[in-house]
């Protein structure tokens, strides 16, 4: 839990900042309010940069590009110190960020890289790479654990392809299946591989239960699917209620084993109901205070720390970058991560 100690204590810590913050305007743009994760993100930082004695400005698109530009735009007139983006599409904001820099505006690119622009000056987010073999590594060990020794029918599923992520969580999870598909351990009964094939457009929950749907159809009447590769909670509860629309979960057929991401309540129930197998806990509570303390340091003329400077190339440069820990999650450690650092609470989950 030493994870844990650290967020409460990096909370705490925003307090302690230096006054000369005050008068200093954040703008914080999150994509979509669809997906509780980004009320949760947005949450967190209003109230960490409020004790650190920032003024905020938290804007939500509801995932419209337009919009979102608009916003920036808006933020940019109205004079913010510091742009704060977690993008909808991180390769639409060139021009808004060159704005940005000729107004001596600095901009943190907030867990979704921001590309092709050289005017992003740091990138705070969570080892993506990580968060995909984590998810990977879930579903071969449900698999063992539920049906033997394979080999096993699996498909693919990645997030939406104008999200940067979607690429990191994707390849980190076939740096695992892929020997096992080359080994012939792990069967793609659609043969649907490839972030041009398999991607999600927006995250859409709808568009991933009817591509299951469809899946189902075409390649599982006289086959079992054994496991769905699910990136993010919102995909695999459609994943699943297509699963479960024609069988699985019920009588001889087993329900296959799905990961997920973000730790989103109604997947932490559909895990303690035996359905989703797993999901990744990325806590917001401590990006935002990597981000607050990014956006003293800046402010106060200083370098903000950072632990990796290799791995994000948006297409210009390679954004310095603080990488924190993801965790996995399932139903034997769920009480213990979720309830026991505060994130939720028990009642939340019954």
């Amino acid at each position: 839990m030493k994870l844990f100690k650290f967020a409460g204590a990096l909370a705490i810590s925003v307090i302690a900042f230096s006054a000369a913050a005050d008068a200093a305007t954040v703008g914080i743009s999150m994509p979509t309010k669809s997906s509780s994760r980004w009320i949760s993100d947005g949450n967190s930082m209003v109230e960490q940069f409020g004790a650190a004695g920032y003024e905020t400005d938290l804007q939500y698109a509801e995932d419209d590009i337009p919009n979102q530009l608009a916003q920036i735009e808006n933020m940019i007139t109205k004079g913010v110190d510091v742009l704060v983006i977690a993008a909808i599409d991180g390769t639409t904001l060139s021009n808004a960020l060159g704005n940005a820099a000729a107004s001596g505006i600095k901009v943190i690119a907030y867990d979704r890289l921001i590309r092709d622009s050289g005017d992003v000056d740091y990138y705070a987010t969570f080892d993506n790479f990580k968060v995909g073999v984590q998810q990977a590594t879930s579903v071969v060990d449900g698999l063992k654990e539920r049906f033997g020794d394979g080999p096993y029918n699996v498909e693919l599923f990645g997030g939406s392809p104008d999200d940067n992520n979607a690429y990191f969580f994707y390849n980190g999870a076939m740096s695992v299946l892929q020997p096992l598909i080359d080994a012939g351990t792990v069967v793609v009964q659609s043969g649907q591989m490839g972030m041009d094939k398999v991607g999600t457009l927006r995250w859409d929950g709808a568009v991933a239960q009817a591509r299951m749907d469809n899946i189902l159809s075409a390649n599982y009447t006289d086959k079992e699917v054994h496991g769905v590769l699910s990136p993010y909670d919102g995909l695999s509860i459609g994943i699943l209620s297509s699963l479960k629309g024609v069988g699985y979960g019920s009588g001889d057929l087993k329900m296959p084993i799905v990961s997920g991401q973000d730790a989103e309540i109604p997947s932490v129930k559909s895990i303690l109901a035996g359905e989703q197998y797993s999901t990744v806990f990325k806590d917001t509570r401590t990006l935002a205070g990597v981000t607050v303390k990014m956006v003293d340091a800046m402010l106060q003329g200083n370098e903000p720390e950072i632990n990796d400077t290799s791995t994000y190339d948006n297409g210009v440069k390679v954004v310095p970058s603080y990488l924190l820990e993801p965790v996995p999650v399932d139903v034997s450690n769920w009480e213990e991560i979720l309830i026991g650092s505060g994130y939720y609470t028990a009642d939340q989950i019954k």
